[in-house]
């Protein structure tokens, strides 16, 4: 199963994110499938590549809660399957 999630990147006390699709058996700094998104929370900062994020979620990607909210507060319409 894959899933949509945060990949901690940037130094100390300084972290950004990547959106990455990756498998659920990975670790959180694990190999990605693909990334499609960043989001800086000190600078409130979001970019993401919805086409690719929507071809994850059509092919049954689960976002984590945290990118969920990310995604709903860009915009991008998709209803939410609990697994």
């Amino acid at each position: 199963m894959v899933k949509l999630r945060l990949k901690r990147c940037g130094r100390k006390q300084r972290a950004v994110y990547r959106i990455v699709a990756i498998d659920v058996r990975s670790r959180r700094e694990g190999r990605d499938l693909r990334k499609v998104g960043f989001y800086d929370p000190i600078n409130n900062q979001t970019r993401l590549n919805i086409p690719a994020i929507l071809y994850f979620l059509e092919k049954g990607a689960q976002p984590t809660g945290t990118v969920y909210d990310i995604l709903k507060k860009a915009g991008v319409c998709f209803s939410r399957i609990s697994s």
